[in-house]
Formats: structure tokens, sequence, C-alpha cells
């Protein structure tokens, strides 16, 4: 839970330094791109580590079927922001991806230590 936590307060904060920096233009897209993967990665941290202290074994199948329900939500997510809201498509998309890449990227570098942790 503590892991989401930094994910939230890393994510606003780079917002705020970002926004800070002249993004106020854009202040909608960047907001709306970080939302959905800062969402994601941080419900799924949740359940990969309840489910890893519970039941290691589950972990596989956890991550396979949330992978799933991720793809369907995060294709959703960009037609409706796109579409229906009408945000401008390179800030948002570049506020997406950024936030894709480095929520993930956290997300691997906390399963790595979690597992090395374990081996201890």
């Amino acid at each position: 839970m503590r892991a989401a936590l930094w994910m939230v307060a890393g994510s606003l904060g780079s917002a705020l330094v970002v926004l800070g920096m002249g993004g106020r233009s854009a202040a909608a897209e960047i907001l709306t791109g970080m939302a959905a993967p800062l969402a994601a990665a941080a419900v799924s941290w949740v359940l990969i580590e309840r489910t890893y202290r519970r039941d290691p074994v589950r972990l596989t199948a956890v991550t396979m079927a949330g992978f799933v329900a991720k793809a369907v939500f995060f294709g959703a997510y960009v037609a409706v922001m796109l579409k229906v809201f009408g945000m401008r498509p390179v800030p948002f998309v570049a506020s997406f991806t950024g936030y894709f890449i480095a929520l993930y990227l956290a997300e691997a570098l906390l399963m790595r230590q979690m597992f090395a942790a374990r081996e201890r």
C-alpha cells in the first residue's frame, strides 16, 4: 500500500512541476493523461502485493487477468478522452505515455524488490 501512495505522490508532484513550468495551457490533458495510468498502476500494485503475500503461486494468474482488464480499460479510456471529452491529442498522449511508462517501470522495480526480499 505504501508503494501505491508513493506512486500517487510522485505522479501528482511531477504533474505540478510540469504545470508550473508553463504547462497550464495543457493542464486538462496532462492531468487526464496521468489519471488512468496512475489509477491502474496503484490498484494493480495493491492487488499484486496482497496476492503475493497470501499466495505467491496465484500471482501470474492475477497479473495476466489484470493485463487483459487494463488493455480494455486503457483502450476505452483513450477513446473517450479524445472523442467524447475532446482532449488535444498531442499533450494528452504525451502525458498518458510518459506516466504509463514511468508507473509500470516503477511497478516492475517494486516487483523485483519484492521477489528479492523473499529470496533472502
